[in-house]
């Protein structure tokens, strides 16, 4: 298996992908949050003293979505077509499912990733003085398309 991210000398790279095809990529990523009761309800009424937890945590995903190269050292910055966060409000948390959108040589899975993770992220700060207890689990990539490898899907 030949690393992408590594030259012949073990150096660390970013991938030339100046060959590569400009093609329509989507992205789809999910992750969850799990809050006590009270908390959720705080945020479910836009009871909770810093705002609206639903609403500061969409726009911190996709803003994170287009600044993902800022943070993960080797990804290239993309041009992003289009980005949505759906916040779900769930028995026990809430479930947050990005979508990102971009035409060009590389695929912007860690950019789904990333607008997940920093929405988990903005709704922990935004609720820990009600439930610092919070767990964010099950950040993973739901399902991508475009590029060399096609079309692929997580097991159920």
């Amino acid at each position: 298996m030949t690393l992408t991210h590594l030259d012949a000398k073990g150096a660390a790279r970013m991938v030339d992908v100046s060959a590569k095809a400009a093609t329509r990529r989507e992205a789809v990523a999910e992750g969850f949050i799990t809050i006590a009761d009270a908390a959720l309800t705080a945020i479910r009424d836009q009871a909770v003293a810093k705002g609206d937890v639903l609403a500061v945590a969409r726009i911190a995903g996709i803003m994170a979505a287009k600044r993902t190269a800022d943070l993960i050292p080797l990804c290239h910055p993309l041009p992003i077509d289009a980005a949505t966060l759906d916040l779900t409000i769930e028995a026990t948390g809430i479930r947050a499912v990005a979508t990102v959108i971009t035409t060009h040589g590389t695929g912007v899975e860690m950019e789904a990733l990333t607008a997940v993770s920093v929405a988990l992220l903005t709704i922990y700060d935004m609720a820990k003085a009600m439930d610092r207890g919070m767990t964010m689990s099950g950040i993973r990539l739901l399902k991508k398309s475009g590029g060399r490898s096609g079309e692929w899907q997580a097991p159920a």
